[in-house]
């Protein structure tokens, strides 16, 4: 009874232990969904049922009851597709002229959507953040209210806002099936930290055969194993080792010291969310799924646009569909075009944090990419898709990664005040030849630092190769190279599990 009593704890819902994929308990249920959705394979209906309630057990383990918000957006938004699509078309009168009534009840129908989901996201993440600014303002002290922000509301959000404007822009016809489009909104593998899958790319899928092939495995199973690598050895050990130290206590440290967490830092968030992006799109692969890739090598961007063509795509990509091209995009002159990129810009900063630091982050992104264009597009008379080549590129590519990393000090730290200390001591104390003593203390993490950038840089050919040995090997290969990937994680992990860093936003 002791037994099953821990197995009974085990799966409820635990807040200091969410069910993430770098926890063992992922892995046992994992198996246990193999299992009966191989089973199912012929049976699709009872197939959709099972991953959804997967799914949103999934979402209770990470939540707990919170998983109600995932349903009231599911429904609600599955209703108004389908008021859209009816109200869409417009009526002729007698004398043949179209009416434009129904129109505007399509458009108060998506607005209605929008206020839903946006409104559910500002309750839980805006709430502390807008009435401390108020309290501010007025002159009041303000205690944050205790509001639990749910994991990954962010992105199931914006997920199901692309969907009803994509039904209201015609891209797309409404989802005949509450199942189908629950099980779109819910699908576990990119639910808490995305990818934002389109409902455009994703439910055309939902219906459709159910066939693996090898070189489906073998994809999914070197995401995973690349993924697992990136998170639990790389970003974890860099961060508990080193840079949590330094931003957490920075008047202890030394310019170099800051610098190289900076550095650090780069590659622990990347490692982190890219290592969460691939485990996502790998586990989708294995379940018959092609999710589009995250993350193209963003710290080879030759400029902000352009690593923003590379960085969180998912997430880029959404902000300008939906929000910079809603506002006109470049389609009204270049003054209104680049009003529309800082207001893009901005926005993208606060749906990462509610903090006036993420603003601020957004807001210098998006002022950087408006330069770029002025001087590649205005003075220079670049096209918007020109690359630099040679050393012209060199040069760029370096710059365009420092100013990334320095820009990242106001999406880590907590407050401007921990911002302007860490650039502080940046700048004062810095003693270039304390360089020597810093590589002798951190050389495990300066080695893992500089293994991540080198591998960064390697061509896609050689995934290539990997995944073809994979696929060669079968299904042994790939659960040994998963299973000695794991092994090494346990090997350099701290005593407890480090969380995925997009899972706050």
């Amino acid at each position: 009874m002791e037994i099953l009593q821990k197995i009974l704890d085990l799966l409820q819902y635990n807040p200091k232990e969410p069910l993430l994929f770098n926890t063992g308990l992922f892995l046992f249920l994992f198996l246990f969904l193999a299992l009966i959705y191989c089973a199912l394979k012929n049976k699709l209906t009872a197939r959709l049922i099972f991953v959804t309630l997967f799914s949103y057990y999934f979402y209770y383990k990470s939540s707990g009851l919170y998983f109600c918000l995932l349903a009231i957006v599911t429904v609600s938004d599955w209703i108004i597709g389908k008021r859209i699509a009816q109200t869409h078309e417009p009526e002729e009168t007698d004398g043949g002229e179209p009416q434009n009534g129904r129109s505007r009840q399509a458009r108060l129908w998506l607005i209605l959507s929008i206020v839903i989901d946006l409104g559910l996201l500002a309750f839980f993440k805006y709430t502390n953040f807008f009435a401390g600014m108020i309290a501010q303002m007025i002159g009041e002290n303000f205690q944050p209210w205790d509001i639990f922000l749910p994991a990954g509301i962010s992105f199931f959000t914006f997920k199901s806002i692309s969907y009803t404007v994509d039904v209201y822009r015609g891209k797309m016809k409404p989802v005949d099936s509450l199942l189908d489009y629950a099980f779109y909104v819910s699908f576990f593998p990119v639910l808490l930290a995305g990818p934002i899958v389109r409902a455009t790319d994703f439910i055309p899928q939902i219906r459709k055969p159910l066939s693996i092939s090898k070189h489906m495995l073998a994809f999914g199973a070197y995401l995973i194993v690349i993924g697992l690598f990136k998170k639990m050895v790389i970003s974890d050990y860099i961060s508990v080792n080193f840079v949590s130290r330094v931003f957490d206590n920075p008047t202890l440290f030394s310019g170099g010291e800051i610098l190289m967490a900076l550095y650090g830092y780069s590659i622990q968030l990347y490692c982190d969310f890219s290592g969460y992006s691939d485990m996502a799109i790998g586990i989708s692969a294995l379940l018959g799924f092609n999710i589009p890739a995250n993350f193209n090598a963003p710290y080879k961007a030759d400029s902000l646009s352009d690593f923003w063509r590379r960085w969180h795509i998912s997430l880029s990509s959404w902000i300008r569909d939906y929000i910079y091209i809603s506002l006109g995009g470049n389609r009204k002159g270049k003054v209104r075009m680049y009003m529309n990129q800082m207001i893009a810009m901005t926005l993208c900063g606060l749906w990462h944090g509610a903090s006036l630091n993420f603003v601020l982050w957004g807001t210098l992104h998006g002022l950087g990419v408006c330069i770029h264009k002025f001087f590649s597009q205005t003075i220079m008379h670049h096209d918007r898709h020109y690359h630099p080549s040679g050393l012209r590129r060199f040069f760029s590519v370096i710059i365009t990664f420092h100013l990334v990393t320095f820009l990242w000090i106001f999406f880590r730290s907590q407050d401007f005040n921990a911002a302007a200390l860490l650039i502080k001591q940046l700048f004062t104390k810095f003693d270039i030849t304390l360089f020597p003593a810093i590589v002798a203390a951190y050389k495990f993490v300066i080695a893992l630092i500089v293994f991540a950038l080198i591998t960064h840089w390697l061509p896609d050919t050689w995934q290539e190769k990997i995944i073809k040995l994979f696929e060669k090997g079968g299904v042994v290969v790939c659960a040994l190279a998963i299973t000695f990937v794991i092994y090494l994680a346990m090997q350099v992990k701290s005593s407890d599990i480090q969380p995925f860093i997009y899972l706050q936003f």
